[in-house]
């Protein structure tokens, strides 16, 4: 959702970090940005509708200096996107930039207006700016009148605050929504997420829920709502700034699908013991899971579609059941788990809303909690008694891609650990498991060279305006996956389904403008049931285009359109391979159609509210 930058330090550094950290949070979603510095002389603010460009080029020849400051990437809640709703927001001497939502904005708002303070935007952020003002006027600091409006807000929000009568501090909050501290030379950052703070420093504070960062040049102190000092570590980030770089690519999204065999093998490193057949996991003992008699696997979106792979990868393997639900659904419905009842959240961000609090009514029932997640002290990672981190390393664009298949590489590998504590496997295939994952980089490696490939193939189909994708078994949930991508960065409608339901609806909309995407990876009994689909779908003209295993096509000549050939696999693997082709797809239809690949319209990397 929003982005969140906040500086203070060095006078001719602000305006270049407040930029830097914007650019590094796009990925986050947004409709406007704004920025304010804090000089001499007061503040100054920038702000516009759109993308950043349209900022940078307000700023072209405004000279901007002071020792702090805030920037902000807005996605609407609270007022249409424009630029009288952007922050930062002012009230008085007091600058505001938020993420969340205010529930009782209302009726504050209300209030305030009794008491003679005016609005000029609709955002539910202005209450916030206000109240710090109102207190301010009554003699407190700026950190007791944060921590005192505070105190009046309900709902969920970071916010990072300065004002001209303290112009040597910002002040940061967070309530569920996510905020680090980062220290520097001198200086001192607040940042919704590590990347924005990384060309600039390594070093990284995960804020807690109700603590408040009081920032100074030199010094930082945090606190709980109380005004108690508290402690938390600092920790060294070891990601290369230049792994949020493009790196030559064109976009990250399709940077991102290349770095895959190296995420998968970073996912793998240090879990996998060949000489003794075994996994490992820190934290997940055998003990630990010996009494679990059923599974819950929690997400969204791309996660929920992991979660599906999961479920046909876990009972295989370990025929524990698995339940897999969507989190924004979980919560709501009376869940029934218990102490042994196994409840997996999967986020990459870590700070999925749906996702966290279906975590959190999971706990509140008595069940255990694993997360799998790709950011570090993130707010499901710590609400969960064990993390498995997918090590996929930063992701920029918007639609997640080497986050899936890292997640589904840790599936893969706790369903391993679970056949292998409940002696389900015998010691002969699980060797033979852990040997298939520890080629699986090298495979990805191959099924990248299909990239030009798919370029031409996406060149012949991008102007069509809908599309199915079938699937079966371990690719349906690819399928799901599939037309996600496609609508996600190309705007074209796209569907998935199971390819034994496409008689029961989906066959009605089959003729010669529905291009119908088939994954069917050759196995010994899905692969078969496939053929029959396919020759459904030509039968009422449908054009269809084919992802098989290598050696596989002669048996559709006549039948197909066009093939895409992909290695041999494993059939537990198979999943991991299928999704690349299709990623591909979804990204050059998107790159013919011309549309904002990074950052598609209406989206944001991170779902902070529900």
């Amino acid at each position: 959702m929003c982005g969140i930058i906040a500086y203070i330090g060095k006078p001719d550094k602000t305006l270049h970090v407040l930029i830097e950290g914007l650019k590094r949070l796009e990925y986050r979603g947004y409709d406007s940005a704004g920025i304010a510095v804090l000089g001499s002389s007061g503040v100054r603010i920038v702000k516009s509708e759109g993308k950043l460009l349209n900022l940078l080029s307000r700023l072209e020849g405004v000279s901007l200096s002071g020792s702090s400051g805030l920037g902000h990437t807005r996605w609407a809640t609270h007022g249409v996107p424009s630029e009288r709703n952007a922050h930062p927001h002012v009230s008085g001497k007091t600058v505001v930039v938020h993420n969340g939502i205010i529930e009782n904005y209302q009726e504050l708002k209300d209030e305030l207006k009794r008491k003679g303070y005016h609005f000029n935007s609709d955002t539910d952020t202005e209450v916030i700016a206000h109240l710090i003002e109102d207190f301010s006027l009554k003699g407190f600091s700026l950190e007791e009148s944060v921590r005192k409006a505070f105190k009046l807000l309900e709902g969920t929000y970071a916010v990072a605050v300065i004002s001209e009568r303290e112009p040597d501090k910002v002040v940061g909050i967070r309530k569920f929504l996510p905020l680090i501290l980062a220290i520097g030379d001198g200086e001192v950052f607040l940042a919704s997420d590590i990347p924005a703070v990384l060309p600039f420093t390594r070093n990284v504070v995960l804020l807690e829920d109700g603590d408040i960062a009081i920032l100074e040049k030199n010094r930082f102190r945090i606190t709980d709502s109380e005004g108690r000092e508290v402690k938390r570590d600092i920790f060294p980030i070891d990601w290369d700034p230049i792994t949020v770089e493009k790196g030559g690519y064109k976009h990250f999204m399709l940077k991102e699908i290349h770095e895959q065999p190296q995420a998968v093998l970073d996912t793998i490193r240090g879990r996998v013991f060949l000489e003794e057949g075994r996994v490992f996991f820190k934290g997940v003992e055998d003990s630990w899971v010996a009494d679990v008699n059923r599974i819950v696997a929690i997400g969204c979106g791309t996660s929920y579609h992991a979660c599906l792979v999961g479920r046909y990868m876990i009972e295989k393997l370990s025929r524990i059941p698995v339940d897999v639900d969507l989190a924004s659904e979980f919560r709501y419905r009376e869940p029934v788990v218990d102490e042994k009842t196994l409840v997996i959240a999967v986020s990459q961000s870590g700070e999925t809303a749906d996702t966290s609090y279906a975590l959190l009514e999971a706990k509140r029932r008595g069940a255990k909690t694993l997360a799998i997640t790709n950011v570090f002290g993130s707010k499901i990672a710590r609400e969960s008694d064990v993390v498995i981190y997918t090590h996929a390393g930063p992701e920029i664009g918007v639609a997640s891609t080497k986050s899936f298949t890292t997640q589904l590489v840790v599936f893969y590998l706790l369903s391993l650990f679970l056949g292998i504590s409940r002696n389900r496997l015998t010691d002969a295939y699980s060797l033979q498991l852990i040997k298939d994952i520890l080629a699986l980089p090298q495979l990805l490696q191959h099924v990248l060279r299909l990239d030009s490939e798919i370029s031409v193939l996406a060149g012949e189909f991008y102007k069509y305006k809908n599309f199915i994708y079938l699937g079966r078994g371990l690719n349906y949930p690819i399928a799901l996956e599939g037309a996600l991508k496609l609508k996600e960065v190309s705007y074209i409608h796209a569907e998935g389904y199971a390819a034994g339901e496409m008689k029961h609806g989906p066959i009605a909309l089959i003729d010669e403008k529905m291009p119908v995407v088939v994954v069917a990876p050759q196995d010994e009994l899905l692969y078969r049931k496939l053929v029959g689909n396919i020759q459904e779908v030509k039968t009422r003209k449908g054009r269809v285009i084919l992802l098989t295993s290598k050696g596989s096509v002669n048996e559709f000549y006549g039948w197909v359109d066009r093939f895409v050939e992909i290695p041999k696999t494993p059939y537990l693997l198979s999943p991991l391979i299928s999704v690349v082709p299709l990623q591909l797809l979804a990204y050059y239809i998107a790159s013919y159609r011309g549309t904002d690949i990074d950052q598609p319209r209406n989206l944001a990397k991170v779902v902070t509210v529900e």
